[in-house]
């Protein structure tokens, strides 16, 4: 079967798009270390086009419970299929593997494990309990998946004490059926409601570009902040393969510079939103705006 191509890919990508690379002796150093040690980053494994960057800053992001999802989201190159059983080495291995790399702030996201009793939360919360004890001073960032918002087994994560909680609700919606893999989007909204109402300092992220109207950007910041959210992060949806959603357009930098604004001006506490910005990026930016802003409910430790 012949693979489509709707016009924006066949178009050469817009210059905004370029990548410019920091290769600062940070980067060099924690690159040696990632080689050396074959350790795993969703920053290599997921062609990031912020790595350089982040890296140099000593940010990372580990992807834990493998790498075969139980959901097959039209947008993400993540494998479908039945995952393997959770390696309970994997916490202690990550938690040595910050310290390895000397990281400030740490990400951990995982593929979605419906197939789980407890979708993994068990395996999450031990994952963060192992980095905090080998790094007392890193800041842990957990990018989850919904849970079903299930409330017991978002409780299980954060008795782990997380920094900062995010769930992307990932784009508006009317393309949440197109676009997304049994997830929904009141289910992701629900759940970061709950994540909220318990205390955790909440974060989602949406890509643009896939075919949503300035209205309905407007209305999922509105739901967002509606449930809570106090960091947003907006990023133009780059299709992995001819197999996955098609691009419907390139937003330009004016216009993510824009919902920026209105971002700030609904109450979100911080809003990241250019063309590359990816959900962890300018992390510990975000967490300081977060601080500043409310710093007796900065986190949960």
């Amino acid at each position: 079967m012949p693979k489509l191509h709707d016009k924006a890919d066949v178009l050469k990508k817009p210059g905004w798009l370029k990548i410019r690379l920091h290769r600062t002796p940070e980067w060099a150093e924690v690159r040696h270390i990632v080689e050396t040690h074959k350790l795993h980053t969703i920053c290599s494994s997921g062609m990031c086009p912020n790595q350089s960057e982040c890296w140099s800053r000593r940010t990372a992001t580990f992807m834990i419970l493998g790498d075969i999802c139980t959901r097959g989201c039209r947008f993400c190159a993540t494998r479908t299929g039945h995952p393997l059983e959770p390696d309970a080495g994997e916490p202690e291995r990550v938690a040595q593997s910050v310290a390895l790399m000397q990281l400030r702030y740490v990400v951990v996201t995982s593929v979605t494990r419906d197939d789980l009793p407890d979708g993994g939360a068990r395996h999450w919360a031990a994952t963060v309990e192992a980095i905090r004890s080998k790094n007392p001073d890193a800041v842990i960032e957990l990018l989850i998946p919904d849970f079903d918002a299930r409330g017991e087994l978002l409780d299980t994560v954060l008795a782990s004490k997380p920094d900062i909680v995010g769930h992307n609700i990932e784009t508006v919606e009317r393309l949440t059926p197109l676009v997304r893999s049994r997830a929904r989007y009141r289910t992701s909204l629900e759940t970061l409601r709950l994540l909220a109402e318990k205390g955790a300092v909440t974060k989602s992220g949406l890509m643009l570009g896939l075919g949503e109207s300035d209205d309905e950007v407007l209305q999922t910041l509105h739901d967002l902040r509606d449930a809570g959210v106090r960091i947003v992060t907006l990023g133009q949806y780059l299709r992995p393969t001819l197999e996955h959603y098609p691009v419907a357009a390139y937003i330009t930098p004016e216009k993510f510079e824009w919902y920026r604004l209105r971002a700030l001006e609904m109450g979100f506490s911080y809003c990241a939103s250019a063309p590359l910005v990816r959900s962890s990026y300018m992390a510990e930016e975000a967490l300081r705006s977060v601080r500043s802003t409310a710093p007796e409910n900065a986190g949960s430790r």
